[in-house]
């Protein structure tokens, strides 16, 4: 049986707490670290691990024994040249996975350049959820892939439902695949063309930006 991954994350603020409080809910092993003892305490009940330390100090992290995590987040605020220290002696000492959390495009392209493996943009990513929420209704939920594509949530709108995934014709018609059927806790992955879309389905779907756009607006409620 294969052990489950091992989590640190660095910075307990908004973004790492939440990011540490959701892998702690999977049953994951957690270590919280912060420079802050009071942000260390909020969390010590939560994940499996809490200390109070600072990232940009090597020989405190290494004595934390961070390079056997398989996963390490960088999650801190404001200091950027926390941030980037921090992902240096990440690096240097051979974490297997660095997510760095961004604050803007340039700091997001130094975090790449010096060995970052993801970078992320919580506010701006939540920001284009929100819009596509606003946009659209049917909208649950929306991962920007890369510049041109992103995988929506779309809820079934009274348009799809008693129709099956071949009358409809999403493929054709907008480019857009479906790759799974959501209802009631239960995930049908990789439909089939017969199979027919019911009140309360949610469907996964993949494409260009362009299309699903097109897609979400053929199907708006008004």
């Amino acid at each position: 049986m294969t052990a489950k991954k091992q989590f640190a994350i660095i910075g307990m603020g908004r973004f790492g707490s939440s990011v540490a409080q959701n892998l702690s809910n999977m049953n994951f092993e957690v270590l919280a670290i912060d420079s802050s003892e009071q942000k260390i305490q909020e969390v010590v009940n939560i994940v499996t691990h809490a200390v109070s330390a600072d990232s940009t100090d090597e020989d405190a992290l290494r004595a934390l024994g961070i390079r056997n995590f398989d996963v390490v987040v960088v999650a801190i605020g404001q200091d950027i040249q926390s941030s980037i220290l921090t992902t240096l002696i990440l690096k240097d000492l051979g974490v297997p996975m660095i997510v760095v959390k961004a604050q803007n495009e340039l700091h997001g392209k130094v975090l790449s350049k010096i060995g970052a493996d993801k970078v992320v943009f919580p506010e701006r990513d939540m920001g284009a959820r929100v819009a596509h929420h606003l946009i659209s209704p049917n909208i649950l939920d929306y991962i920007e892939l890369s510049e041109d594509h992103s995988i929506v949530e779309m809820r079934a709108s009274s348009l799809m439902i008693g129709k099956n995934l071949k009358e409809l014709d999403i493929r054709a018609r907008y480019g857009c695949n479906v790759m799974a059927i959501k209802n009631n806790g239960t995930t049908n992955i990789s439909p089939y063309a017969e199979d027919r879309i019911k009140d309360g389905d949610i469907l996964v779907i993949v494409g260009q930006n362009n299309h699903l756009k097109n897609l979400e607006l053929a199907y708006a409620e008004s």
